[in-house]
């Protein structure tokens, strides 16, 4: 990897991309420290760590932390994201999305250009919410006046709009996605300081062997994890295809093998998402209406299994409350399903086979060809759930059982393998193609 970054650099058109890449980045930093005029940042981090403790802490990893610190860019950039998967969902229920998406270039253009709209009216929306559920904390400076409300939600959304652009310059005149290029560093920014606080609280003032076996455990998970994920992001099924022989004119074509290859983590880390927005979602919205999780009456109990700080605890008789985990369990599994129904459509890959004259050896071309891709897909998309299952439950177990808390979870450890494995990709790449451009000049 840092032979292929000491290379790219090397080139003249791929280091002007990495530099504004990086100039974007620490834009993206900076913006993420700007603190939002009328909201009192003190009370609004007191108050979130009183109410959620280290429960918000996927969300605030998303956000580079600046959605504790409630600046400018608290928002991130999941409106940017929610949006996107909306229209990805709208483009399967409605024709006439359908039919831009296959229109080429210009119809994925407007397909973008609508996102963008998306993107501002869902930040608009969660502003406003934001406001409203935190004025009854007193973060707000001078109360809910029209003027905070118009104020504050100005500020976030405009801030949701710049990470957005900014997003798609990187994507336009820098390397890889811009999106992700900027979640990946929202990430990576809070993780010195977490894993600084697995070892001031496990490794430092300890004796020496307990010292050193918790550093090791430490280093090990982590690395278990990676591996884990990258191994993930590689498993592929290969189906063989073979395409027969016909005659084009004088000549006969075709003949070739080829291979369609299915991903074993078909759905990426969305999924995790899903699962977990669904499992918080119930905990932020009743807690603007004063009702925390708690251990006593039915609805706190609720939240409180809800909770991914309270699984795994054999403190205090909360180890119960680890039923909750199914929960989340199950979510992965069906979200894992869904979405991989939504972006492969077996039957469309067998009818385009069948007009090219491919066939699956052994298998006849139509139904039977499409009964084998979905049962081939089932069995893959099981394994690939059961893959992110024990990657994002990891960092969880351990929180629970050892007390180790961090603001990255496994879902944040995907996306940073995942982008970074992508980005390089894009960059070797470049790299191949000027190399033959180069070739071919002289």
């Amino acid at each position: 990897m840092l032979k292929t970054v000491r290379n790219a650099f090397k080139i003249k058109d791929i280091r002007n991309k990495l530099l504004f890449t990086f100039m974007v980045l620490i834009i993206v930093r900076l913006g993420s420290q700007l603190p939002v005029p009328g909201v009192n940042q003190a009370v609004i981090a007191n108050w979130l760590q009183n109410n959620f403790g280290s429960g918000l802490s996927f969300l605030d990893s998303f956000t580079g932390g600046s959605f504790t610190r409630m600046s400018l860019f608290a928002l991130g950039i999941g409106p940017y994201i929610t949006s996107s998967i909306i229209m990805q969902l709208l483009t399967i229920a409605i024709p006439k999305l359908e039919e831009m998406q296959k229109d080429g270039e210009s119809g994925r253009k407007k397909i973008a250009e609508i996102s963008r709209y998306v993107t501002i009216g869902l930040s608009i929306i969660e502003s406003v919410a934001m406001v409203i559920g935190f004025s009854g904390s007193g973060a707000l400076e001078g109360g809910l006046t029209f003027t905070n409300i118009v104020v504050i939600t100005a500020s976030f959304t405009a801030g949701s709009a710049i990470l957005m652009w900014l997003g798609e310059r990187i994507t336009e005149k820098g390397v890889g996605n811009g999106i992700s290029v900027i979640l990946l560093i929202n990430i990576v920014a809070n993780m010195p300081r977490d894993i600084y606080g697995l070892i001031e609280k496990f490794v430092l003032g300890e004796s020496v062997v307990k010292g050193v076996t918790a550093a090791i455990i430490i280093v090990a998970v982590i690395l278990l994890s990676v591996v884990l994920i990258i191994l993930l992001n590689a498993a592929q099924r290969k189906i063989a295809v073979q395409y027969a022989k016909k005659v084009q004119g004088r000549k006969m074509v075709g003949g070739q093998s080829s291979h369609i290859p299915l991903k074993v983590n078909t759905a990426g880390v969305i999924p995790v998402i899903f699962a977990v927005s669904i499992m918080q979602f119930p905990i932020i919205i009743a807690s603007f209406f004063g009702v925390q999780p708690a251990r006593a009456y039915f609805w706190p109990k609720v939240l409180h299994m809800l909770n991914s700080q309270s699984w795994f605890n054999i403190k205090n008789g909360e180890f119960k409350y680890t039923v909750g985990v199914l929960i989340y369990m199950a979510l992965i599994v069906f979200f894992a399903y869904f979405y991989t129904s939504i972006t492969f459509n077996p039957m469309e890959v067998a009818n385009n086979m069948k007009k090219q004259g491919g066939f699956i050896p052994g298998i006849r071309p139509g139904k039977p060809t499409t009964e084998y891709l979905t049962k081939v897909l089932n069995y893959i998309i099981f394994i690939g759930a059961i893959g992110l299952m024990i990657v994002a439950i990891i960092p969880i177990f351990f929180s629970g059982m050892f007390d180790a808390h961090v603001s990255f979870s496994g879902t944040s450890l995907i996306i940073v393998v995942s982008v970074v494995l992508e980005t390089m990709k894009q960059v070797e790449s470049q790299m191949l193609v000027r190399h033959y451009k180069g070739f071919l000049n002289d």
